[in-house]
């Protein structure tokens, strides 16, 4: 049995990569603003929603009508939403479909989700939004917002030059990329796990009906949006998001508190044996490391000492939310993309600063080498440096391979990061 549907609004958003983590944010802040009324234009916004790797999603989403539950889950008990924000859903290989949605001039918006991989040279995604601006340019559609919702420090700037770099050919459509098409800069924040057999079994009691794809994720949620919207947009606010001129200090704060304060508990977690980031903030010594990476992190964030311990202190509450199971294997995926922004470049800063490298630091980048050795790492761009890795046979060598690959202008720090990676490897567990 599946919730009969009682709203299809039309489509106004288009979405790019259809995972747990947009159901959980950008789909739960549209439902949220649709709920209130709170619409520009008095009728509400669905979404068009297209896999990125997969199809699984939008196969399983469709025969339900598109509508899911997601689970709010605290730390004592769990509430349950139907969410009907998602109007259509489609195989991301559909190009048919996908250009059709972008030339059509009720489309205000476009999201993404496609993690930070997702915007490297040679990724499809930067390909995909070019072809749905030049589909919408030669049907005379109108300008839109283009929404980066990825974990990358100027996702929005980021996005806009690697679209340029592909309209560059086509004067014509560049020319009008730059003047109708906004690319809006995003911080987003709100834990999603990964839906486990036994979610499924408990939304069915809480819900009533049999949902194939339901999400779980945590109370806290957080949308920090700078940029503008040509054609509209729902009222995010209604949801509790924030419109700011810049949302840099936004970014930088996540990043450096939340995003690397996972990539620790991630990396040093799993070399401990824990499985959850609920786990790992209750050992005592990965929490002692934790607090010595945030103030080792301090001197960079644009936040007063006040605002920044209020944070650390949500963040230790929400890391301590044992009914979450954000697994460590998960957090750990691609960490040669996330280390950069998260404990490269405020490494980078306390150097500029005339401050030591902080030792917190030194141990995510110690950790994540052990964890490239163990060959457990879900981390294609760094197979090939997991190979070089089992090759060195001197901690040494293996620092000065890792900083080459994350920060060849700090090689200088091979030898207190090996130290650091051998105080690790003879650890008690």
């Amino acid at each position: 049995m599946t919730p009969p549907r009682s709203i299809r609004h039309p489509v106004r958003v288009a979405h790019l990569g259809l995972g747990a983590f947009h159901r959980a944010h950008q789909a739960w802040f549209t439902q949220v603003a649709n709920d209130a009324g709170a619409n520009e234009t008095g009728d509400g916004w669905g979404i068009a929603a297209f896999t990125g790797r997969r199809p699984d999603a939008a196969r399983i989403l469709a025969a339900q009508d598109s509508v899911y539950s997601l689970v709010t889950r605290g730390p004592s008990d769990d509430n349950v939403t139907i969410v009907e924000a998602l109007s259509r859903v489609h195989d991301g290989a559909d190009d048919a479909a996908w250009l059709a949605t972008l030339a059509d001039p009720q489309v205000a918006v476009l999201t993404l989700t496609v993690t930070e991989a997702g915007y490297l040279p040679g990724a499809s995604a930067p390909g995909r939004v070019r072809d749905g601006l030049a589909a919408r340019f030669r049907a005379d559609a109108g300008g839109l917002a283009v929404v980066s919702c990825d974990n990358l420090s100027g996702n929005g700037r980021v996005l806009r030059e690697a679209v340029l770099a592909l309209t560059a050919d086509d004067a014509d459509l560049d020319a009008w990329v730059r003047s109708e098409v906004s690319f809006v800069s995003t911080m987003v924040d709100r834990i999603t796990p990964a839906t486990t057999e036994q979610d499924l079994v408990t939304v069915r009691a809480l819900a009533g009906w049999d949902d194939a794809a339901p999400v779980i994720t945590e109370p806290f949620s957080e949308w920090v949006l700078a940029g503008s919207f040509p054609a509209g947009r729902p009222v995010w606010e209604a949801g509790g998001a924030r419109f700011v001129d810049d949302v840099e200090p936004f970014e930088r704060r996540k990043l450096r508190l939340l995003n690397a304060g996972h990539s620790l508990l991630a990396y040093h977690g799993l070399l401990r044996g824990r499985q959850t980031i609920a786990e790992a903030a209750a050992d005592p010594r990965l929490a002692a490391e934790l607090k010595q990476l945030w103030a080792e992190q301090r001197p960079g964030l644009p936040f007063d000492d006040a605002a920044v311990a209020a944070a650390e202190e949500t963040l230790r509450e929400r890391f301590a939310n044992a009914r979450i199971e954000h697994r460590l294997a998960q957090v750990a995926t691609d960490g040669s993309q996330k280390l950069g922004p998260r404990i490269v470049e405020p490494l980078r800063e306390r150097l500029a600063a005339g401050l030591e490298p902080g030792e917190a630091q030194l141990g995510v980048l110690a950790a994540w080498t052990l964890h490239l050795l163990s060959g457990d790492a879900r981390d294609p761009q760094a197979e090939a440096l997991a190979d070089r890795l089992r090759d060195a046979h001197d901690p040494l060598s293996r620092a000065s391979l890792v900083l080459d690959a994350l920060a060849p202008d700090l090689t200088d720090l091979a030898r207190p990061l090996s130290e650091r990676t051998v105080s690790l490897q003879g650890a008690p567990a």
